[in-house]
């Protein structure tokens, strides 16, 4: 089985070695007697191709077990992604952990979440512009649908306003077959071309199934696009117990388990070596509201089980976690954005999505992306575990100063504690009351506000170097043309 093995489990473990073999059996027999269908034809022919039993009446593949295990072979078993100005900025390997803002949400919310609205392309600018000074979201993302855009471009002017005003990789995605190309345009255009997109990856392509055991002709045009291209495709199954998904856990995990390994194999069938992250964003379907809750845990539940499926494969993984079904910034909020924090991390989840999301990944908060930085943060603190080396462990000192010593003026007191410590931002009050107080007796909310506000007032994004921005408003322009549309709320102009 070659690089199949347990090497890889996460510190944290839902699944035994037994379960996982039982899940991929079950997987690979699904795939060779049921099959997975295709509203593409040229998915179809590919797959034919590639040694994929194919009934085209029925558009449905079926898959030689040998035929799965090649296609996991094929696929990298790491990521570097670089930032648009070729740094490194993020490896996707083993239990290495990044978070990403939560993507695609439809509305805005302000302050409490009270107040929510369509979002529209300024929105995006400022979650953009917000998280390139958030030092613990490794991503961007094109974070919310702008209603003040025409529909048809959608997906490549939410790219244009990332790319604009931040360095950072990208998680993305295309709305159409020809939207994939226009993006894969505009990424050459501010790195430097094909070749350099192709060898320094700043961008992650969402592509999702269509539970149960479907693709759309969309998902799979962009599959076999973003192998053409040597884009990194982040398969994005989307079990939902009990609706369509199987009502149980283990269920859901096999459902997504076949879903995802159909897709590497069309990914494998068009480009040997085209990296892949096993990704999802399940659901435990809540019966008594008809709602998709992704703060519960049996949410989370599935994604540490197909986490440990994708480390089985030996592949990078993605889930939406440290996200709220909460509608407003509240406890529920909190609880359920940190329950889901550090169990993703604790899963080793290479890429964790939600961030600034609330309400069912349907809203996006710039208060709530500061909130959830520092969510974040601690988790990065939590995860670097403990330095029992001799100068941390301190035996000496503590034999030197022996009972009643006093630690606070010693110069190994002032080498460690801020190295020992993550060192919060504003939002975090560790004052006491009475100091609290003076300052005026603000909760988080009203802080992160203020933080928004300073951050966006005062920090500007580096900007794109001139000839690769005026590169990219070029692909823009070609594209406006293309469409006939005559102009867009933040350029270029037309």
């Amino acid at each position: 089985m070659g690089k199949i093995g347990f090497e890889m489990q996460p510190r944290i473990r839902l699944l035994s070695d037994d379960d996982i073999r039982r899940i991929h059996e079950s997987a690979l027999s699904i795939l060779e007697e049921t099959g997975v269908l295709w509203r593409s034809d040229l998915a179809l022919e590919i797959l034919e191709g590639a040694g994929a039993m194919v009934d085209f009446d029925k558009k449905v593949s079926r898959f030689p077990p040998e035929l799965v295990l090649d296609a996991v072979s094929a696929c990298p078993s790491e990521i570097q992604m670089f930032s648009t100005r070729g740094e490194p900025a993020a490896l996707l390997k083993g239990d290495n952990v990044h978070f990403a803002p939560g993507s695609t949400a439809l509305k805005f919310g302000s302050g409490e979440g009270r107040e929510v609205r369509e979002a529209r392309a300024a929105d995006l600018e400022g979650i953009v512009r917000l998280v390139d000074a958030l030092p613990n979201l490794a991503f961007q993302s094109t974070a919310v649908v702008v209603s003040d855009t025409p529909r048809e471009i959608g997906d490549l002017y939410r790219l244009y306003v990332v790319l604009k005003n931040s360095a950072k990789p990208v998680v993305t995605g295309a709305f159409s077959v020809e939207g994939l190309t226009d993006m894969k345009d505009m990424l050459a255009a501010v790195v430097g071309g094909d070749a350099e997109l192709a060898a320094r990856p700043v961008a992650i392509f969402d592509v999702c199934p269509s539970p149960p055991l479907m693709w759309t002709e969309i998902s799979a045009r962009n599959i076999i696009d973003c192998a053409r291209y040597g884009l990194p495709v982040e398969f994005i199954s989307m079990p939902m117990s009990g609706a369509n998904a199987p009502a149980t856990i283990s269920g859901s995990i096999l459902q997504h388990t076949v879903e995802t390994l159909s897709g590497i194999v069309l990914a494998q069938a068009v480009r040997k070596g085209t990296p892949v992250v096993y990704g999802g964003a399940p659901s435990f379907f809540e019966m008594r509201f008809g709602t998709a809750p992704f703060g519960s845990v049996e949410t989370m539940t599935i994604d540490i089980g197909y986490a440990q499926m994708g480390k089985f494969y030996g592949l990078p993984t993605h889930t939406y976690t440290a996200t709220t079904d909460s509608k407003v910034l509240d406890v529920q909020a909190g609880l359920e954005t940190g329950i889901g924090a550090i169990l993703g991390a604790l899963a080793g989840i290479n890429v964790i999505s939600g961030p600034g999301m609330f309400d069912f990944l349907t809203c996006q908060s710039l208060e709530k992306l500061v909130i959830d930085n520092e969510v974040c943060g601690m988790v990065g603190r939590f995860l670097k575990g403990v330095d029992a080396s001799d100068d941390a462990l301190a035996e000496g000192l503590i034999r030197s100063l022996g009972p009643g010593g006093e630690y606070l003026s010693t110069e190994h007191t002032m080498r460690f504690f801020r190295k020992e410590m993550y060192v919060p931002g504003q939002c975090i009050d560790r004052r006491d009351r009475k100091n609290w107080e003076l300052k005026g007796a603000t909760d988080v909310i009203a802080k992160a506000r203020e933080s928004v506000a300073r951050t966006l007032g005062s920090r500007r994004p580096a900007p794109l170097p001139e000839e690769r921005s005026n590169a990219l408003d070029e692909v823009m322009r070609s594209i406006v043309a293309r469409y006939n549309i005559e102009s867009l709320p933040l350029g270029p102009t037309v």
